[in-house]
């Protein structure tokens, strides 16, 4: 039976720049860049898992904006559900607590890093939206 994952991703915009994450060496799919975010606890909704995985991962506060998109990615570890917001921060500025690095880039640089699978049709969505207009 393949293993069912579902997690949330932070697409968190700030002076018309989207932050990236960078995964550890020792994480799955490591050096690949993602949103940040992670697991969606089974007492929570993936809005209230998405504010509480960037305070613990990035130690800042976000605000939810509105979703982007849900999708799925099979890995050889198993499915991937991805459900991505926009975000604003709120407080603090984000720290590298679980990832290698983290970049502010522009919408139009985020096509030269090499993003984690699972995350490339939350990144192809972006193109759509006026946050960046």
């Amino acid at each position: 039976m393949v293993k069912e994952i579902h997690v949330v991703g932070a697409v968190i915009v700030r002076d018309g720049l989207v932050l990236c994450a960078r995964r550890g060496p020792d994480q799955s799919l490591p050096g690949m860049w993602e949103f940040p975010g992670g697991k969606i606890e089974a007492d929570e909704t993936p809005e209230d898992a998405v504010v509480r995985e960037i305070q613990e991962e990035l130690g800042c506060k976000i605000r939810v904006d509105s979703p982007l998109g849900v999708h799925s990615h099979e890995y050889p570890f198993g499915i991937v559900h991805l459900t991505t917001f926009i975000c604003r921060l709120l407080a603090g500025e984000p720290r590298a607590r679980e990832h290698a690095e983290l970049r502010w880039l522009p919408r139009s640089s985020l096509h030269t890093i090499q993003w984690a699978p699972a995350d490339i049709p939350s990144l192809l969505l972006l193109n759509t939206l006026a946050v960046f207009r």
